[in-house]
């Protein structure tokens, strides 16, 4: 099969903040995997894990969404700021239905943005709170001084404000945060959004929620009623096989299971292609952003884990998922401004799984280390000959590049679940002479790294011939993820 990278006609950046990230007060995320207290014998920085922040900083992450997802639209700020034995209690009503003592607040949230160097995106709640409720918790964050929360903040330990650029007004209002009528969210969105202020020098990037999948009528709503009074649009998609109420097992799967997935993963190109040409007839300058703020594989918990927990384990599948979901955001990188993969730590795709002092990175943490080549880099547009594998609407291959400086970066995934792929590639408007690779793979299908073995799937060196008149030429393994640059 044959690739033709055209590395001097790229035009749009790759966002580094389509490799975002999401935690959510859900199961074991918050909890035992990003914080642990300041009393706690696992080390920690003010009450967060250092293990955590530091494989997470190693994957360049850009920015962080909390506090939810559905949880957002029932949690109220104020319960958690200020001493610590002074704050309420709460009972997660969405997640397993569990106390929690809102030890993690809006001043620990942003002490761990701190410490990862990444930009905070706050969730507010529209589901349940109030439009006072949202504006003053922008005014305590960001407020320089010389206002009530500001003054609040400032008795509570911190006087500087923060930098928190993005809001979310609400999230999933069509289902858990309200299960409201796309005419009716739009009018609330522009409500809540009026009092969304910035304050100082803090400049507020509004997101409004958006649709679920493939509804349609809630982007075409939404553009429509309140496009001009927003900066981004969310979309939420998950990768679910077989259905809802029948999600497969994260492991002991079937080729037949890897290739029901691929299908249902490639969904996400046909949603983004609708979803941004409803969007381009009511902003053809594109100035909204598409921000895809939940993606990710969705599996049955692991046995004997709770069942609201939504822990499961991570294998080489959802690799090649994460491969090509992020290869398709970059294909848009003119209108998506940020994705975040659900979630971080102990949920859902994770990149991060604790067990106590323990930690594992997961086969999805490899492919977002792999790919930071991408961040802010140049899209450069592709040209192949992907074949499609037998029956299927799955390809071969699936691929993406970028360019920084003299060096173009290609990453590679071979979908194929037992066979091999040769592949050409050819590199125009850029003389290259070598090339370095590493690579994602092993013989087992649901290859992924346990507690035990906590290095059984990582990158390697993948070993090539070196260029020869702006071609090279290899063989892709089955079942694999490449980064190769060539220069």
């Amino acid at each position: 099969m044959k690739i033709v990278i055209n590395a001097d006609t790229g035009q749009h950046t790759i966002n580094r903040h389509i490799y975002g990230h999401f935690a959510e007060h859900l199961g074991r995320c918050i909890y035992e995997g990003l914080w642990v207290g300041e009393n706690s014998d696992i080390p920690n920085t003010r009450g967060i894990r250092n293990d955590v922040v530091e494989a997470l900083k190693a994957i360049g992450i850009p920015n962080l969404r909390w506090p939810g997802g559905c949880f957002a639209d029932e949690y109220h700020w104020q319960d958690g700021i200020g001493p610590r034995e002074g704050r309420p209690s709460i009972v997660n009503t969405h997640w397993g239905g569990v106390t929690e003592n809102n030890h993690f607040g809006t001043h620990e949230f942003l002490d761990l943005c701190g410490q990862l160097d990444c930009e905070p995106y706050i969730c507010g709640n529209v589901g349940s709170g109030t439009v006072q409720e949202l504006q003053q918790w922008v005014e305590y964050t960001t407020h320089p001084g010389g206002s009530p929360m500001a003054d609040r903040r400032n008795a509570n330990g911190r006087k500087e404000p923060w930098n928190v650029k993005y809001w979310g007004v609400g999230n999933e209002n069509w289902g858990c945060g309200g299960n409201m009528r796309p005419e009716f969210y739009a009018d609330e969105y522009r409500r809540y959004a009026t009092y969304v202020r910035n304050f100082g020098e803090n400049k507020v990037y509004k997101i409004a929620c958006g649709p679920n999948a493939n509804d349609y009528e809630w982007t075409e709503v939404l553009m429509r009623r309140a496009g001009g009074f927003m900066d981004g649009l969310s979309l939420h998609f998950y990768t679910i096989f077989p259905e809802w109420g029948n999600k497969g097992s994260a492991t002991g799967f079937s080729e037949t299971d890897w290739m029901a997935t691929m299908q249902a993963g490639l969904q996400i190109e046909e949603l983004l292609q609708r979803h941004i040409g409803i969007m381009d007839r009511y902003d053809p300058k594109k100035r909204v952003g598409l921000i895809v703020d939940e993606w990710g594989t969705w599996w049955r918990v692991e046995p004997d884990t709770n069942p609201g927990f939504l822990y499961q384990q991570n294998t080489l599948r959802d690799a090649m998922v994460a491969a090509f979901s992020l290869h398709a955001f970059h294909q848009y990188s003119d209108r998506i401004h940020m994705a975040n993969i659900a979630q971080t730590i102990n949920v859902l795709q994770a990149m991060v799984l604790t067990d106590g002092a323990r930690t594992l990175k997961t086969p999805t943490y490899h492919v977002f280390e792999m790919f930071k080549v991408h961040h802010d880099a140049t899209h450069l547009p592709l040209h192949h000959d992907f074949t499609i594998i037998e029956d299927t609407k799955v390809p071969h291959l699936h691929a993406a590049a970028s360019r920084k400086g003299d060096t173009v970066n290609l990453s590679i995934a071979n979908l194929h679940p037992h066979e091999t792929s040769e592949v050409v590639c050819d590199v125009r408007g850029l003389n290259i002479s070598g090339a370095k690779a590493r690579i994602l793979t092993s013989d087992i299908l649901d290859a992924h790294n346990t507690f035990d073995e906590p290095n059984r799937i990582a990158p390697t060196e993948f070993v090539l011939d070196a260029p020869k008149d702006n071609q090279l030429r290899f063989t892709l393994p089955a079942k694999s993820v490449a980064v190769i640059a060539l220069s």
